[in-house]
């Protein structure tokens, strides 16, 4: 039976200067060539921004309407929704690899038709292709990250990979202010061109990675497995004592999984305790709420809509809001690193529980100026510093939680059997929230003005609450021991050797050596 046991700390340290041995230094290069692929919603998002600025953009399609832009950066979360559907089975049934290629060809198809775009339909439908190829690279990534890192390091680097948003959101601020002065529609055509360079980096290197070995144990691989372990984790040497400790609890929870595991959706809320929030529900309540917290928590107002917000305040010069877009996106880039270097040595829950009030506090001022602001016309420039200051002090607080922890967390509590879908569940989270955010946020700005500020500040009120009640702490734990955290001290994984022995009593459930491989 396989029960919860913690790595020593002989195993996990190994000897001095583990850390920089050839195994890795080579992971923390795969690491890279995966973290590149978080850059992609980053760069779309600030671009997105950018271009509302430029006159050559807004005047090439006709001016857009509030309604109208919002379908132009909404467009892209629709196309991620709709891949949704399609992820989960490229990153199980093909691998992580061949997942991230398909996606990012599929972005670069869609970067292409953007960047030549001449109507509005077409950059409609490309921004749509854009989303959908994200959304299967943006699944297989993550999954492929957190499945090769070394246990010690498993919270950091997975932290990193969501704070590279930034990357992304950064080379966008700053390529579209410098394209502002050229006064054509090469303007916003080359920011839309350099979208496609995450996705070529991934498209040439990714086949230089190796595969997952959670992955090739589930199609019987398992010596291939056990090497790429070595190579990564045991610097070459497939008898060191953390690597076989790794390959023994893989094989072993793989194999109670696949006993057991039809793989269906209904795995994410398959619980022991059908009466209560736990197990895999209370998995999937966390996942979704992590997904849309992170993107429906008053980030969303500057991420992509800068503009509308400076203006309300009275800051209309088009070379102050680009050069505001792109220090902050410097600024959020050091938050968000910060938070996922904390990650480890704070704890997932304190973050969650600091960065969350910290936001609750500084919204409400920041919402407390906005309405000073309009009400003086926004005449008062030291309202509007002020303003800023606080914008930058609330996205420290939101950076350096959600920024790093928006797939991090997610990741680590779902167990092997449902974490391609578990990692779908939180996409589709993202992108509902997305898609609100792009399409609502203009037209309500538009409408009410500062006061819609106040349904964000009562809405992190309510995430606080969540945070507090729902959310649990998962340091210290492999990825296959944080089961216990979930469904108990003496459960299995998934209590699936439980649910296996119920199946098999009931005869719907073929020997494992005569089941079809999923």
């Amino acid at each position: 039976m396989f029960q919860k046991k913690q790595l020593d700390n002989s195993a996990l340290q190994q000897e001095k200067g583990w850390a920089t041995e050839g195994g890795m230094l080579k992971l923390y290069w795969y690491s890279a060539v995966l973290i590149v692929n978080s850059a992609i919603n980053g760069y779309d998002g600030s671009m997105m921004n950018g271009l509302q600025v430029l006159d050559t953009w807004t005047s090439y399609f006709h001016n857009p309407s509030p309604s109208s832009l919002g379908l132009l950066n909404a467009i892209q979360q629709v196309g991620g929704i709709c891949a949704l559907f399609f992820a989960y089975q490229l990153t199980d049934r093909l691998g992580r690899r061949n997942a991230i290629m398909i996606g990012s060809l599929i972005v670069l198809l869609g970067v292409g038709l953007q960047s030549g775009s001449n109507s509005v339909g077409m950059f409609i439908g490309a921004r749509f292709l854009i989303g959908f190829g994200t959304a299967i690279s943006g699944n297989a990534a993550p999954t492929l990250i957190v499945e090769i890192s070394h246990p010690k390091q498993r919270g950091t680097v997975t932290g990193i990979y969501n704070s590279s948003w930034y990357l992304g959101s950064i080379i966008a601020a700053w390529t579209t202010f410098g394209t502002f002065y050229i006064p054509n529609e090469w303007s916003w055509r080359i920011p839309s061109i350099l979208q496609g360079l995450f996705s070529l980096i991934q498209v040439i290197f990714i086949y230089t990675l190796p595969e997952s070995p959670r992955w090739l144990i589930s199609r019987k691989r398992e010596e291939e497995a056990l090497q790429i372990l070595a190579n990564l984790h045991g610097n070459g040497d497939p008898n060191n004592e953390l690597v076989q400790f790794e390959y023994r609890e893989i094989v072993e929870t793989i194999r109670l999984e696949q006993a057991a595991a039809n793989r269906s959706w209904f795995d994410l809320v398959n619980t022991r305790e059908s009466l209560c929030l736990t197990g895999n529900r209370k998995r999937s309540f966390l996942v979704v709420a992590v997904g849309f917290f992170s993107q429906w928590s008053g980030n969303g107002l500057v991420s992509y809509y800068i503009n509308k917000v400076l203006d309300g305040i009275g800051i209309t010069n088009t070379v102050t809001k680009f050069v505001i877009n792109g220090v902050l996106q410097i600024f959020n880039l050091f938050a968000a690193y910060f938070g996922s270097w904390l990650i480890e040595r704070v704890g997932r829950r304190p973050l969650f529980l600091i960065a969350t009030t910290g936001m609750l506090i500084t919204f409400a001022i920041w919402t407390g100026l906005a309405a000073h602001a309009t009400s003086d016309g926004g005449s008062n420039s030291g309202i509007g510093a002020a303003f800023v200051t606080f914008i930058f002090i609330y996205y420290f607080f939101y950076d350096i939680a959600w920024s790093p922890l928006t797939i991090a967390y997610p990741v680590e509590i779902l167990p092997f059997s449902i974490r391609a879908k578990g990692m779908a569940l939180s996409s589709l989270a993202v992108n509902a929230a997305l898609f609100f955010n792009s399409y609502v946020n203009p037209i309500a700005l538009d409408a009410i003005g500062w006061k819609y500020y106040l349904v964000y500040v009562i809405w992190i009120a309510v995430e606080l609450v969540v945070v507090y009640f729902f959310f649990v702490e998962t340091s210290g734990y492999t990825l296959e021991e944080l089961v216990v955290v979930f469904d108990g001290e003496g459960a299995e994984i998934s209590d699936l050797d439980r649910a296996a022995i119920a199946l098999e009593n009931e005869k719907t459930v073929a020997p494992v050596s005569e089941k079809t491989e999923a």
